[in-house]
């Protein structure tokens, strides 16, 4: 499941071992699992500070604890703990943080949510947009609704068409079409105003 090397345990222990307080332990926990913007915490925590569903890895001297909502994102991660000239530097891998994309046998829903999500949503974000799907229609149509920079702003169209629409098509084998839903006169930050493109 998890594998803490020899030296990442020493490193914990020396440091629970300074905090002198009975059962604490090392917490693990995956943020914003499963999108591209996932990450690790790892924090201290006493027995007080548990939900009490928190799957434990025990270690020599201390208890790692893994949140239960955590477990399939965190599976396989590998900690290590590096000694460097200049001090150490603690390293966490954890290859199934950010999800794993749907097979081809996952449904369409799925499949067009997976490449909004790690595609589409992080070319976007350079210009302060995201989009997310509202409907995926019996015949293939992926309804979206833009939003932050994108909600309003006067490129939407040339985006929807050249850029996400393609992508889409070209990525998720049953996509016939991509609209959009959103109100663009409701937008109050767009990234390019409606009147100015052209």
């Amino acid at each position: 499941m998890i594998n803490i090397s020899e030296s990442a345990q020493n490193h914990f222990r020396k440091l629970i071992e300074r905090e002198a307080l009975p059962g604490l332990g090392v917490r693990l926990s995956a943020v914003h699992p499963g999108t591209p913007r996932a990450d690790v915490r790892l924090e201290f925590a006493e027995p007080a500070d548990l939900a009490g569903d928190e799957w434990a890895v025990d270690c020599e001297g201390f208890t790692l604890w893994l949140r239960a909502d955590s477990v399939q994102y965190l599976d396989g991660a590998e900690i290590d703990y590096e000694v460097k000239a200049t001090g150490g530097q603690l390293q966490i891998r954890a290859p199934k943080i950010k999800g794993e994309a749907p097979t081809d046998s996952a449904s369409l829903v799925e499949r067009v949510r997976w490449v909004v999500e790690h595609e589409v949503n992080p070319q976007l974000a350079q210009h302060r947009g995201h989009v997310s799907v509202q409907e995926v229609t019996a015949d293939g149509v992926v309804v979206l609704r833009f939003g932050g920079g994108c909600h309003g702003c006067g490129m939407a169209d040339v985006t929807l068409k050249q850029g996400i629409e393609t992508t889409l098509m070209t990525k998720v084998p049953g996509v016939t079409a991509v609209r959009d839903a959103t109100d663009h006169e409701t937008g109050d930050a767009p990234y390019i105003p409606r009147d100015t493109a052209a």
